[in-house]
C-alpha cells in the first residue's frame, strides 16, 4: 500500500552537558546541521516539507522559538510550518509519530521531525518543575497529582523498591550498555548516522575554541560491574540507583525525514524504511519509566506483529531499574536489547533520544 516511509534519519553526536563539545552549542545550530544535511543526503526541495516537529523538554514553550530559528538558519522557508512537542523522555519519538500520523491520515506528503536538547544551556531544575507559588493548592489532596512532582531519580528508587530489583542487576546493565556502545563505536556503527558539527566550545577560563564534534564522548570503555559497585547512590542514602546506572546528562539532536510512499517514489527521495505502528500508555506516577511494558504490546498488535518477530529492541536507559523492569516483563532477549548501546553509555538529550532510537 502506500504507506509512511523513512527517507533519511541522522543525528548529532550526544556529548556530555556542560563539559562536552556541545556544551556552548544552542539548540538552533545543532539542528541547523541535521536540516542541511538531511537536504545534502536526499537532494530534497526545502519547500516540498509541508510540516516539521522537533520534540524538546528543557526550553520554554518546548523551544518552538530555537527550533523554528534553526529551520530559518538552514534555509528552510517560512511557508515550512514547524511546532514542537513535549512528551518528556519520549518528546523525539512523539515528533516522529505525529509527522507519521500526518502522512497516514492524508494532511500532508512530506514532513520532518526530530528532537534536541541542550541540558548544558537549558537547567533541568528549573525547566521541569512547577514554581510552587503559582501551582494548584489542591494538589496535596491527590496522591496521583503529588506523585508527579517526585524527581525521576525518586521514581526510580521506588520502581527498583517495588519490583525487587537488586544494585547488581543494575550495574550489570550498565556495564553491558557501555561493552555493546564501546564495539558499535570501534567498528564505526555510528559513522553513517553521525553529522559533524563545526561549533564553539567556551572554556572556564573564559577563552573559546572552535570544535568539530563528530563523536559521542559518554562511553567509557573501563565500566565494569565491579567499577560500578563502588559509586554511591544518587537520591537517597539506601537507594540502589547511581550516577553509574542512570542516564548520562547530555546535549544532542537527531532528525527524520518522512514521506507518503508514492510521493518519495515520484520525487526520487531514498527509502530507508517504514513507519509501522505507535502506541502509548499511561503509568502511575511514582513508576516513571516503565510505560514499555502496556505500550510495546499495543504497538506490536496494531503492526501485526509479535515481540519474536522483532531483531531489535531499542529501549530507553533512563536508570537501570526500569530497565530491569520492562526487560523482565515483556521477555526482551539480552541480545535483541541495544546491541549497539544506550542511553547509559551514550548518553540522554531528553527531547532527542525517541528520535535517536528510531534511527
Amino acid at each position: 500500500g502506500d504507506d509512511v516511509v523513512i527517507c533519511c534519519a541522522v543525528r548529532t553526536a550526544i556529548t556530555k552537558a556542560k563539559k562536552g563539545g556541545f556544551r556552548s552549542t544552542p539548540p538552533e545550530e545543532m539542528l541547523r546541521a541535521l536540516f542541511e544535511e538531511v537536504v545534502r543526503r536526499t537532494n530534497l526541495v526545502p519547500a516540498d516539507v509541508e510540516d516539521i516537529q522537533i520534540g524538546n523538554v528543557l526550553q520554554l514553550g518546548a523551544g518552538a522559538m530555537s527550533s523554528r530559528l534553526g529551520q530559518f538558519l538552514a534555509g528552510f522557508p517560512h511557508t515550512v510550518p514547524l511546532s514542537t512537542v513535549n512528551r518528556q523522555c519520549s518528546s523525539g519519538l512523539q515528533a516522529v509519530a505525529g509527522i507519521a500520523a500526518s502522512i497516514s491520515a492524508r494532511q500532508i506528503d512530506i514532513g520532518i521531525a526530530g528532537g534536541v536538547e541542550s541540558m548544558s544551556l537549558f537547567d533541568m531544575r528549573k525547566g521541569t518543575t512547577v514554581d510552587e507559588s503559582v501551582r494548584s493548592t489542591t494538589v496535596a489532596s491527590n496522591i496521583d497529582a503529588t506523585n508527579t512532582l517526585l524527581p525521576a531519580g525518586i521514581t526510580s528508587e521506588r520502581v527498583a523498591e517495588h519490583y525487587n530489583v537488586p544494585r547488581k542487576r543494575q550495574d550489570e546493565l550498565a556495564a553491558a550498555s557501555h561493552e555493546k556502545a564501546f564495539a558499535a563505536d570501534a567498528e564505526g556503527k555510528f559513522k553513517d548516522e553521525i553529522v559533524p558539527v563545526t561549533t564553539v566550545a567556551k572554556n572556564k577560563d573564559g577563552t573559546v575554541e572552535q570544535v568539530v564534534v563528530d563523536r559521542d564522548d559518554g562511553i567509557r570503555k573501563d565500566t565494569t560491574v565491579e567499577s560500578l559497585s563502588h559509586l554511591k547512590p544518587a537520591f537517597q542514602a539506601d537507594g540502589s540507583t547511581t550516577p553509574g546506572n542512570a542516564s548520562q546528562v547530555s546535549d544532542g539532536a537527531a532528525m527524520i525525514l518522512l514521506a507518503r510512499r508514492s510521493v518519495a517514489e515520484a520525487k526520487n527521495l531514498p527509502i530507508v524504511g517504514k513507519w509501522c505502528s505507535f502506541a502509548v500508555a499511561g503509568v502511575p506516577p511514582d513508576m516513571m519509566g516503565i510505560g514499555p511494558i502496556p505500550a510495546v504490546p499495543r504497538a506490536l498488535q496494531r503492526a501485526g506483529l509479535k515481540l519474536g518477530d522483532i531483531a531489535v529492541v531499542e529501549l530507553n536507559e533512563a536508570f537501570a531499574s526500569q530497565v530491569a523492569v520492562v526487560v523482565d516483563n515483556l521477555q526482551i532477549p539480552e541480545e535483541k536489547l541495544n546491541p549497539n548501546g544506550g542511553a547509559f553509555a551514550l548518553g540522554h538529550p531528553l527531547g532527542c533520544t525517541g528520535t535517536i532510537s528510531s534511527l
